[in-house]
């Protein structure tokens, strides 16, 4: 069904239903959870004022998503050393020198093997929304989420071995 447009209440809805997934991703590119949240909030303002301009050949929240990553984008070029903050983004095993250990080393990943580990795993995007977000083709996406785990991997590894 093509439609041009989208309602306030699609928006509220998806606001309410998925705020706390939208806050982790833009927390994760911007590096930090209160500004995280900022861009959220500008994001949903941005997608108000641009509802009309939604085409209908897509997933409105899919559109979402692009409007909030590009908004945490913009915020993270404005911040010269990002630090991750607030709740623990990821965990391992409780512990929360863990947390920070493991948080710290997402942090330090290339940004869009961040941003595609976060979308993929706490916005539960599929490969083809991913690179539609990203602007890269689906394979990318999946080199881009393999590169990004080996590296947690192998670095997790290192640290139990130490």
């Amino acid at each position: 069904m093509w439609r041009r447009g989208v309602s306030l209440d699609e928006l509220e809805t998806l606001y309410r239903q998925r705020y706390d997934h939208f806050v982790r991703v833009a927390a994760t590119v911007v590096g930090d959870g209160e500004r995280g949240r900022d861009a959220v909030q500008a994001a949903f303002a941005a997608a108000i004022r641009k509802r009309g301009s939604f085409r209908g050949t897509g997933a409105v929240e899919a559109w979402l998503w692009r409007i909030v990553v590009n908004e945490a984008r913009r915020l993270s070029r404005e911040r010269k050393q990002p630090q991750l903050q607030g709740e623990p983004i990821l965990s391992s095993n409780g512990n929360s020198g863990d947390d920070l250990d493991l948080r710290a080393r997402v942090a330090a990943l290339p940004e869009r093997q961040r941003t595609a580990l976060f979308l993929r795993y706490y916005a539960d995007l599929d490969y083809r929304a991913i690179a539609d977000l990203l602007g890269i083709e689906v394979g990318t996406v999946s080199a881009t989420l393999s590169s990004a785990q080996a590296r947690l991997r192998r670095e997790l590894s290192e640290v139990e071995h130490e």
